[in-house]
């Protein structure tokens, strides 16, 4: 039998740099978590439970219960949800990008980002199901920004294409309830210029 050869494989080290996105909302962002009453109230149809009375509605724990919460309580959002609109917006937008390649290139650090802005309660008539009407109440920031900690591979995409990704995604695809890609006008955002860090300042 052949003697198996020795090979040394040179392992090349990825280029992973970090940067700080900071985004600015241009429209309002309009959060709406998964409450722990609606987590079980699927969870029971799901496990062919019998329905229970439906408690009565109570606009402000609707309204907090709609929040994300970092560890401390201070209002967050899912950070997929940005990478998403970037990514999405670079398959769409911009030629020679394709969403798999991208996903892979960069992410964003951490499951919730802190939002900073002052959240308002919002009251909304929505259709649920064979068109039965509800009042949703939901955090509405009207001002808000959000710092990104981006990690990305430097020898796939440039720290200048994932800016221009998020601001083609702030304005094509957005975030939250009501966003562009849901034929909306809420959580568009683009990447902060000198002039918002001056306004940032006042």
């Amino acid at each position: 039998m052949a003697k198996a050869t020795e090979q040394v494989v040179e392992i090349k080290k990825i280029n992973i740099q970090r940067a700080i996105v900071e985004l600015v909302g241009d429209s309002s962002l309009i959060v709406h978590a998964w409450s722990a009453k609606a987590k079980k109230e699927m969870l029971d149809k799901q496990m062919k439970k019998a329905k229970t009375a439906k408690s009565a509605k109570s606009p402000e724990n609707d309204y907090e219960e709609a929040f994300y919460r970092l560890p401390d309580g201070t209002p967050g959002f899912p950070t997929i949800a940005f990478k998403s609109a970037a990514v999405s917006a670079g398959g769409r937008f911009s030629d020679g990008m394709k969403m798999t390649e991208l996903r892979g290139s960069f992410h964003i650090e951490g499951e919730l980002v802190a939002i900073d802005g002052k959240p308002t309660m919002r009251e909304d008539m929505v259709k649920v199901g064979m068109g039965t009407a509800d009042i949703r109440y939901r955090p509405e920031f009207m001002a808000w920004r959000v710092k990104l900690p981006i990690r990305y591979n430097a020898d796939a995409v440039s720290l200048e294409q994932i800016v221009n990704l998020f601001n083609l995604g702030g304005f094509g695809v957005g975030v939250g309830e009501w966003r562009p890609e849901r034929d909306g006008l809420h959580g568009m955002f683009h990447v902060a210029t000198e002039a918002d860090a001056k306004k940032a300042k006042k």
